[in-house]
């Protein structure tokens, strides 16, 4: 039998110092969108719990790189 790896990391928030006090709001925010989006598809949809699992993975990950990439350069080391 052979066991396959799978990547099941979930991306960091990586904010500019000027909006670290932000992070805990953001993660709370983030968490509570990936949970209602995961809820509803897996409602309508029936997922199992490895698209669950996947699910919430993109979701999440997908959520903080827009998020990172949007206030990067707005940092004071990139003015």
């Amino acid at each position: 039998m052979t066991s396959c790896t799978q990547d099941t990391s979930f991306a960091e928030l990586e904010l500019p110092v000027e909006f670290e006090d932000l992070s805990g709001l953001l993660r709370i925010d983030m968490q509570a969108m990936v949970a209602m989006l995961t809820q509803r598809a897996n409602e309508r949809l029936l997922l199992t719990r490895r698209e669950y699992r996947e699910l919430q993975q993109t979701l999440w990950n997908g959520l903080t790189e827009v998020v990172n990439s949007a206030v990067e350069p707005l940092s004071a080391e990139r003015r």
